[in-house]
């Protein structure tokens, strides 16, 4: 009987692991910004199919000391993207609805968070 619960306790844990190692979600889409590059013009990234609760950086714009801040964020993912003026994730924030309109050149960003 002991080794019956010890074989069940044994295989509910295997099972938590398994769900817990489970791949994250990623956002279906592309999510695209400008920045000015280093020769002065303007450039644009995109970041497709990015990882979904997890702050990203724009590495373009990553230091505030070097560089401006990117603009214009277009969400074209399936998820919400929160926009942040500072790295990290810090700084004022805006949310940008799935699928919706390019924003502005005047929204400022330097990371993003995409949630459901």
């Amino acid at each position: 009987m002991r080794l019956r619960h010890s074989v069940a306790a044994v295989c509910g844990a295997l099972a938590l692991t398994a769900a817990l190692a489970a791949p994250a979600h990623a956002a279906s889409g592309d999510f695209t910004y400008r920045f000015v590059g280093l020769d002065g013009s303007p450039r644009t990234a995109t970041l497709h199919d990015p990882e979904s609760d997890r702050c990203l950086t724009l590495p373009e714009v990553a230091d505030p000391y070097s560089s401006g801040p990117a603009f214009a964020p277009h969400n074209d993912t399936d998820d919400y993207a929160i926009v942040f003026t500072g790295p990290g994730c810090t700084g004022d924030s805006w949310r940008l609805r799935p699928h919706g309109r390019p924003a502005t050149d005047r929204l400022e960003l330097r990371s993003v968070v995409f949630v459901r």
